[in-house]
This record gives structure tokens, C-alpha cells and sequence, in this order.
């Protein structure tokens, strides 16, 4: 908590008062919604208090005002977006418990090879991957140590070797937040768009896991190569290759791999469920590539009505409980996964997404959000291209200050009001701002995996700046194009659908 936290809570209950004095929106409800939002985004950006304790004015302004019943507010803080997080979460638990992610990063390090250029090339890869199914922090924190080994092995007081310990740690963090977006699970914002959409739009169909990638890997992939290039460029990795023989032997990496020892009886059983799971998800549905077609498993069973990307990831949870466990080396090892494993879930962020999901409820059921469309009709004069392009980098260089998950809670149910008051398909501006909101380079306090690698004291706030904001630009111009090109392929963002109508 900040030290300026009593005045802000001060200024936030003023301004939620003075606008319901002051402010006539022409409806009751619309106004007390709008002055809820106003008060719930103030203290989420200062951080007055706790972001997941701002999350519960909901449960407590709704019913007392007449806009939504306790029941019905409740429901939003317990959804199948709720369960698709918490049982992605538990999976990622497992990984980590049994060190399976070290593993998987330590091999594709090693696949690349260790000369600078591709040490960097193997870290951000490493980095990239395991955030798409674990979270950006905990892949951070993981690959830190990892990152220190190598730096060990060379002089810190050449500005080569100081060159290549500020790459690496940059690539680790950039790569965190990067492959974060290319799955559904991969980070908090993609959640959000999700049940936004359920919730603003009812009747559309469900996003589901091939689409997503379909669409977001290509954009994590490119991203990634421009970063990995930036990277590369500025801190001049290229004239440093012949400087440090001493990395070109791979010995360093290998023997760190080979402490892991063999892979152990509860490695292949993560590692099979994890398999499982990632297979699940992606032939759940329908996959239909050009001649090829392939039906989904929810569809042979006539389920597609009743299960989503949430029963897979619940489903696969559970096994992790009840497959027994042979190591006596960690505490409470009678199951792959262990009851202690519910004490690291962090029911902080469930909190906040039912705070968001619950504002987001409002919005719709209140007419906020049809009130908010008919007033912004004049963006209509702008080019769409050039309408997504600045609404995701307003939003990306929001994040630099505030969390991503609040800021796409905030502003998500609003861009489905603008879209449909232009005519325009929801998606076309609810993706790229989800996208854009994960792609906070340029401070440390834009991302947690920004944080951890600047608090080694190994990096400047100008070396982050300087690379953060080329790619804070670059990330969000090839976001745009790609949504607005493949995502037209993908989810026919030409049309106005009828279920937005």
C-alpha cells in the first residue's frame, strides 16, 4: 500500500459521490454503474487498497442501489472462466513442483545452442513457451537462476559481458509477458475478453482454444523474433560473439540439466496429464483447416452444449489429486498433487476477476454500456485500421502504470459498446486491446516478470525504456495488422454478426 493510499481513498469516495450529485446520465442506474466504475478504475490505478479488496464494492453497491440482485452479482465471481483459470493454475503447480518446467526450458536452451545470439535466442524461447501454460511471474522466477549460472562464467566488467547479462534478462522478462498471449490460459487478460464476451454477448459462440492459437500464436511468434532482433541490436550481441568462447561448449547448461538427474516416475506423469490436457483443449472443438476437417470430441459426444475449456482443465486437476506419488523427498508427496497445492492458488486474482466480471454484468444489464455506444458514434469518421491501432496503444501504454487484468476489465465492455454502435465486429476491437494489454516493456512496474529481473540490479531504467519502447510500438502495429488480417479468417471480423445485434 502506498503512502498516498488514505488520500486516495478519500478522493475515490468523492468522486464516486460527486458524481452521482452532479452527473445526470438520464437513468438511475446507468449513473450509479458509472460512478461504481469510476471509483472501482481510481482505486485500481492508484492501488488505495488491494486490488482484489476494490473488487468486492460489487457484492456490496449493486444490491444496495436496486441494479443487480446478490445472487446474480455473486454468479460473476463464480464462472467456468473462474474454473478454467483455477484448474490451468493447479497444472502449472504441478510442473512446478516437480520441476518439470526446468527441465523443458534447460532442453530447448540447449536445442539452440549457447553462444550469445542464441543463448538469448534459447532463454526467450524457454521463457515464451512455459508462459503459455504457467504463469509469466513464476516462468520469471524460474529462469532467473538459470540466467545468473551463465552470467557466472564471464567478466562482468566488460561492457560486452554487462551487454549480454542485460539482453538475457530483458529477453527472459519480454518473452514472459509475449507467450503469455498466444493461449487462452497463458495470462490474465485473455480470461477477461472471454467471459466479457459471454457476458456482453450472450448468444455469440464460444471462443475456443485452436481459434485463439490460430490467431495469437503467430502474433507471440513475430513479436517474439522482433524482440529477440531488438534486443540483439541494441545492446550489439553480434560484435561479441568471439568475446566469450567460454559459452560455446554447452558445459555450463548441461550440467545444470544433468543436477535434474533422470526424469522421475512424477515428471512423466505431469508431463503425460499436461499432454492430455493440451490435446483436450485443442480437439474439443471443431478443427477446420482448408480440405481438412476434423470434428471434436464434444461434438462425437454430443457434449458441445454442455463442457468448454474449463471441465478439461478441471478435469485434468483432478487426476493430478488422485494419481499417487512414489518421492519421499518433498513434503506431503502421497498424490502427484497435493492438497497444499489449493494454499498457492492465488485467490487474490480470482477476487479481481470477479470484480471486473462483475462491473462488466453492469454495464450490460444497467444500459451503460448501449449509453456509452450511442455517445461515441463519432469515431465512425476513423479508419478502422487506424482506430484499432490507437486504441491498442492507448491501452498498452496504460498497462506501463496499472494492472493489465483491471485496465481490460475496465475497458472492454465499453469497446463492445463502440463496436456496435460503428457497426464494426466486437472482436475487431475487444482482441487486439486484450492482445496489446499483455505488452508492457518499458517500466518495471509494467509487468511482474519487468520486476523481477530489474530488481537483480543488473539493469538500468534507461536500458528497459529504450528497448521497451520500440517494442512497445512495434508489438501493438504487428497486433493490429494481424487481428485485422488473420483475424478476419479466423473469425469472419468482416461481418457484423447477428448474435452482437
Amino acid at each position: 500500500m502506498n503512502r498516498f493510499s488514505n488520500a486516495f481513498i478519500l478522493i475515490g469516495i468523492a468522486l464516486f459521490t460527486l458524481f452521482i450529485l452532479l452527473i445526470d446520465l438520464g437513468n438511475y442506474r446507468i449513473t450509479i454503474t458509472a460512478a461504481v466504475a469510476i471509483l472501482m478504475a481510481f482505486w485500481w490505478m492508484t492501488e488505495a487498497i488491494p486490488l482484489y479488496v476494490t473488487s468486492l464494492i460489487p457484492l456490496v453497491v449493486f444490491p444496495l442501489s436496486g441494479i443487480l440482485s446478490a445472487s446474480k452479482i455473486s454468479d460473476s465471481y463464480i464462472n467456468s472462466i473462474i474454473f478454467l483459470f483455477l484448474g490451468g493454475f493447479l497444472i502449472a503447480i504441478a510442473i512446478e513442483s516437480w520441476n518439470l518446467h526446468k527441465r523443458i526450458a534447460l532442453k530447448i536452451i540447449l536445442f539452440f545452442g549457447t553462444k550469445p545470439s542464441r543463448l538469448l535466442l534459447g532463454f526467450m524461447v524457454a521463457s515464451a513457451f512455459l508462459s503459455m501454460w504457467i504463469s509469466n511471474t513464476a516462468t520469471a522466477l524460474m529462469m532467473l537462476p538459470v540466467a545468473f549460472a551463465v552470467m557466472k562464467q564471464f567478466s562482468e566488467s566488460s561492457e560486452e559481458n554487462v551487454n549480454l547479462s542485460k539482453a538475457l534478462l530483458l529477453g527472459i522478462a519480454y518473452s514472459c509477458s509475449i507467450g503469455g498471449i498466444a493461449t487462452l490460459v497463458g495470462t490474465q487478460p485473455n480470461l477477461v475478453f472471454l467471459r466479457v464476451v459471454k457476458i456482453s454477448f450472450p448468444a455469440s459462440p464460444q471462443v475456443n482454444f485452436v481459434d485463439w492459437m490460430m490467431m495469437a500464436l503467430p502474433i507471440s511468434i513475430l513479436i517474439l523474433l522482433l524482440a529477440c532482433i531488438v534486443i540483439r541490436f541494441l545492446f550489439k550481441l553480434n560484435k561479441i560473439e568471439s568475446n566469450i568462447q567460454q559459452l560455446s561448449d554447452r558445459n555450463l547448461i548441461l550440467s545444470e540439466y544433468k543436477k535434474l538427474g533422470p526424469m522421475s516416475y512424477e515428471e512423466k506423469v505431469v508431463a503425460a496429464v499436461f499432454l492430455m490436457t493440451v490435446i483436450l483443449w485443442i480437439t474439443r472443438t471443431n478443427i477446420e483447416m482448408g480440405f481438412i476437417k476434423l470434428t471434436g470430441w464434444s461434438n462425437l459426444l454430443n457434449l458441445q452444449n454442455y463442457v468448454d475449456d474449463s471441465t478439461v482443465a478441471i478435469f485434468s486437476a483432478l487426476i493430478l489429486f488422485l494419481i499417487p506419488a512414489k518421492s519421499k523427498n518433498i513434503i506431503d508427496t502421497k498424490r502427484i498433487l497435493s492438497i497444499n497445492a489449493i494454499e498457492k492458488v492465488p485467490w487474490s486474482v480470482i477476487l479481481l476477476f470477479g470484480g471486473g466480471f462483475a462491473l462488466a454484468t453492469a454495464f450490460t444489464e444497467s444500459g451503460l454500456s448501449t449509453f456509452i455506444g450511442s455517445k461515441l458514434k463519432n469515431f465512425g469518421h476513423i479508419d478502422i485500421i487506424f482506430l484499432i491501432f490507437i486504441i491498442s496503444i492507448t491501452i498498452n501504454f496504460l498497462t506501463e502504470f496499472t494492472s493489465n487484468t483491471a485496465v481490460t476489465q475496465m475497458i472492454l465492455p465499453v469497446l463492445s459498446s463502440i463496436a456496435i454502435s460503428l457497426n464494426y465486429h466486437p472482436f475487431l476491437l475487444m482482441i487486439p486491446a486484450t492482445l496489446a494489454a499483455s505488452m508492457a516493456f518499458m517500466l518495471p512496474v509494467g509487468t511482474p516478470p519487468n520486476t523481477i529481473v530489474f530488481s537483480s540490479n543488473k539493469l538500468k531504467i534507461i536500458d528497459m525504456v529504450k528497448t521497451g519502447f520500440l517494442l512497445n510500438l512495434l508489438s501493438t502495429i504487428v497486433i493490429s495488422l494481424i487481428v485485422y488480417f488473420l483475424g478476419n479468417i479466423i473469425f469472419d471480423l468482416s461481418i457484423f454478426p447477428d448474435w452482437a445485434k
